[in-house]
């Protein structure tokens, strides 16, 4: 069941943290982003070293009580970051990878270490 008197932000939180325990039980280091906002929410590490970087996205209400849809549009910078979207639906509470149709497959950044970034110039705006 859902809290559909929940604010936007707060309803953001719940997704990341689940998002956070399900990657843990994947076996991923968590690291979270500690503004509220930017093109990733979290990064998962591998026990290989393998980096996924990932914006967190959640079913969104549409119109009746019982109809949700999907979100998982990236912006252009998320493209070229090579951020996931990891989705949260929350009438189950479950995550998924979700699928990018400019990708072959969702997964091509958990076998490839990605572009180093040079946090001294970041869009934070910190």
């Amino acid at each position: 069941m859902t809290n559909t008197h929940m604010s936007p932000s707060r309803a953001g939180d719940f997704a990341e943290y689940y998002a956070v325990t399900w990657l843990w039980d994947q076996g991923y280091q968590v690291f979270k982003n500690c503004g509220c906002d930017g093109p990733v929410d979290l990064i998962a590490v591998a026990d290989d070293g393998s980096i996924i970087l990932i914006d967190v996205k959640t079913y969104r209400q549409a119109g009746s009580e019982n109809c949700f849809r999907k979100t998982g549009e990236r912006t252009p910078k998320q493209i070229e970051m090579g951020v996931q979207v990891l989705g949260f639906d929350p009438r189950d509470r479950k995550c998924y990878f979700v699928e990018h149709r400019d990708e072959t497959t969702y997964t091509r950044h958990r076998n490839e270490q990605p572009t180093q970034y040079d946090l001294a110039y970041s869009d934070s705006g910190c």
